[in-house]
Order: C-alpha cells, then sequence, then structure tokens
C-alpha cells in the first residue's frame, strides 16, 4: 500500500484531506516537510538521518521527502539542519500542490552517480 493515500484519502470519506489527519498512525501535524529539489545538491546527508522519510531520487539524484511519517520529528528537524544548502523545509500541507508543480516545470541536470539528462523533472505524486 502506498503511504502517500493517507495525504489524499480522507479517512472518514466525508471531507477533504487537510493535512491534519493522523498519517497511518502518527501524530496530527499541521506542516509537512518539503525538499526542494531545484536547490538539492545530492549530499545525501538528510537520506542518512532518516531514511524512512528521505529516498535519492534515481534520474537526477537529487533527495525526495517520500514519507511524512518515516522518522521522528526531531530527526526529520535534525536532517533539516544538516542540510548544507538549506533546502528541506517544513511546509503548509495546502501549499504542496503549488510547490509540486512549480517543481515539474523546471529542468534538472542529473547529479552524482544519476543517469545524464536534462529532461523535466517526471511528475509525482508522492509527498
Amino acid at each position: 500500500m502506498d503511504p502517500s493515500l493517507a495525504l489524499t484519502t480522507p479517512a472518514d470519506g466525508s471531507s477533504l484531506p487537510t493535512g491534519l489527519e493522523p498519517l497511518l498512525g502518527g501524530r496530527l501535524r499541521e506542516k509537512v516537510v518539503w525538499v526542494d529539489e531545484s536547490v538539492c545538491i545530492g549530499c545525501r546527508y538528510c537520506a542518512n538521518v532518516c531514511p524512512n522519510t528521505f529516498l535519492i531520487e534515481p534520474d537526477f539524484g537529487r533527495s525526495r521527502a517520500v514519507r511524512q511519517d518515516g522518522d521522528s520529528t526531531q530527526r526529520i528537524q535534525e536532517a533539516i539542519d544538516t542540510c548544507p544548502v538549506d533546502c528541506i523545509h517544513w511546509v503548509h500541507y495546502e501549499d504542496l500542490d503549488k510547490l509540486r508543480k512549480n517543481l515539474g516545470e523546471q529542468q534538472f541536470q542529473a547529479l552524482g552517480f544519476a543517469t545524464p539528462s536534462k529532461r523535466k523533472r517526471p511528475q509525482s505524486s508522492s509527498t
């Protein structure tokens, strides 16, 4: 089962998600973690600190938040504090669609060991 469904499926089926729902039994959060992949340098620090929250995207070699409840809030904050280019942020849930859209319109060049590419970043439904 895809954990990102917890962000898109109302728990009671009657209302749209607000970002305040418990995610997979987790605590209520008003904000979600977001990686600005256009700034990310692919250092992998965040994925080392929070391997259940961050993943290095294979095509471009940049970090991506793939699970909001993967690690504790304190560990996620440690990953944010560890980032050398300050590309990881707490954002309001309501801002995710706009941020994803802006990121999807940018062109990226692959970093590190990723396959060289200048194509647009693929659209992703995960957080």
